[in-house]
């Protein structure tokens, strides 16, 4: 019991390639490969640019709401 040994991976992998074929395989490295790819460019793009958000540096500013009287 525990891992598997490169035999159980190779039935594996003999096992998907039937079921889904090399071509629709390939597609979907390729796709997953794009998305991981735009993901770290997402990353880096977000790191590079700071927010154009003001910070309130940790201020709590209260006021307090009145009612107008109707005339």
């Amino acid at each position: 019991m525990g891992g598997l040994s490169i035999w159980h991976w190779l039935i594996v992998l003999v096992v998907v390639m039937m079921i889904f074929g090399t071509k629709k395989l390939r597609n979907i490295g390729t796709d997953l490969g794009g998305a991981v790819r735009g993901f770290k460019e997402g990353l880096k793009d977000s790191a590079e640019k700071p927010d154009d958000a003001p910070q309130a540096g940790g201020r709590t500013i209260e006021s307090r709401a009145e009612e107008k009287s109707k005339g």
